[in-house]
């Protein structure tokens, strides 16, 4: 049938833009939102769609469901080495392309959604950012439609977050905020200016190799160690760890690593006096990283 699969090819490329901005944002990785993209043109062009009359909404679910099944096949979520990307779905992907889309979308937004189980986040992201009916959802998911809205309620509540709490007051936010900027503006002075005289940065073994944690002080030592993560900057955002003010790192998709700030005793002072780079799979899978209100 030519004509069928003439309207079918010229509907899968006229919503490809929009088709492409639902798999990246249930993925996180360009590269994978473009595997899904390619496994999901290849099941609607062996499918019967001669009765379907809407394919811009077949087509959508048709993603939703690839993206859906390469989710719940992150069995070994987080337990790539830190210096590895993803197995799959790199190739041929534009790293410039990938950070200035992650920034589009909010890199916070990103790395709260892989905190995520695979059905919240399909529920989150289908309603709430393309409006998907909870009734098509919840075919998707095979649950009721009660039940998916629940879903997308609790997703909604880790993404939107919460203020931040009383012990982090707004100065200390924007010392994140400038340790951060500084750390992807590769500006070493201004780090030094934020970080106290004693400041100790801690790091686990998945990202010093060592046979126990890592730990260098000094203000002009710690921060040489962050200007050594510039690149990865470009994929960390500011959320709340465990209630408090931090930065979480979700390169392709996948939270990598997380840094939690202390800082100095006194009210009036808000230097960084302690940084705690965590990156080991067991103890990210222990952190609640949601996000600010």
């Amino acid at each position: 049938m030519p004509g069928r699969t003439d309207a079918l090819a010229e509907s899968f490329e006229r919503d490809r833009p929009r088709l492409r901005a639902v798999a990246y944002r249930i993925l996180g990785s360009l590269g994978e939102a473009d595997d899904a993209l390619q496994d999901a043109w290849l099941r609607a062009d062996r499918a019967d769609t001669s009765e379907v009359e809407n394919l811009s909404g077949w087509l959508t679910t048709v993603v939703a469901r690839v993206c859906l099944n390469m989710l719940r096949a992150r069995d070994t979520r987080r337990e790539e080495p830190l210096e590895e990307g993803p197995r799959t779905g790199t190739t041929g992907t534009d790293p410039a392309e990938e950070a200035q889309l992650a920034d589009e979308v909010g890199i916070a937004l990103l790395i709260v959604l892989d905190t995520l189980g695979p059905a919240e986040r399909l529920a989150f992201v289908l309603h709430d950012m393309f409006d998907v009916p909870f009734d098509d959802i919840a075919a998707m998911l095979g649950k009721a439609p009660a039940a998916t809205r629940q879903l997308a309620s609790r997703a909604r509540r880790r993404v939107r977050g919460v203020p931040v709490p009383d012990a982090d007051p707004p100065r200390r936010r924007r010392a994140v905020d400038a340790y951060l900027a500084a750390t992807r503006g590769g500006d070493f002075d201004a780090l030094v200016s934020l970080l106290h005289p004693e400041v100790v940065l801690r790091a686990d073994a998945a990202v010093v190799p060592t046979p126990e944690p890592f730990a260098v002080s000094g203000v002009e030592p710690v921060a040489r160690g962050a200007m050594a993560s510039m690149a990865r900057a470009r994929f960390t955002g500011v959320v709340l760890v465990d209630g408090r003010v931090g930065l979480a790192m979700a390169e392709h998709g996948r939270l990598r690593v997380v840094l939690r700030f202390t800082f100095a005793d006194d009210a009036h002072d808000d230097r960084i006096t302690g940084i705690d780079v965590i990156a080991e799979p067991n103890q990210l899978n222990k952190l609640l990283i949601s996000g600010i209100g």
